[in-house]
Parts: structure tokens; C-alpha cells; sequence
């Protein structure tokens, strides 16, 4: 598969994610929903780093 189609599905999960999870469970509580989206991006990016940089 093409490169730029699978950072474009990666993309995609983690909107995904953010946006399940704030309708699940963040609805009315702004500090942790914005302290889960940051926690969120930052594992994603992690692991963008570790599975498709070094590969």
C-alpha cells in the first residue's frame, strides 16, 4: 500500500479516537477532555514514531 494512504487512515483513527471518546465520556467536562485529547495525540504520535519512522 502507498505510504500516503496509510498516514491518511492513521489520521483518520486518531480523529476518530479523540472524537469517541469525547462523546462517550467527556461530554460536559472541558479540562479533561482537552487533557485526554492531549494524552490521546501524544500516544499516537509516539507510536507513529516507533512503528513507521524507524521501519
Amino acid at each position: 500500500m502507498n505510504r500516503y494512504f496509510i498516514n491518511i487512515i492513521y489520521i483518520f483513527a486518531m480523529i476518530a479516537t479523540v472524537v469517541i471518546l469525547d462523546v462517550l465520556f467527556f461530554r460536559n467536562n472541558f479540562w479533561a477532555r482537552l487533557i485526554s485529547n492531549i494524552g490521546i495525540v501524544l500516544v499516537y504520535i509516539g507510536f507513529y514514531i516507533v512503528f513507521f519512522i524507524n521501519h
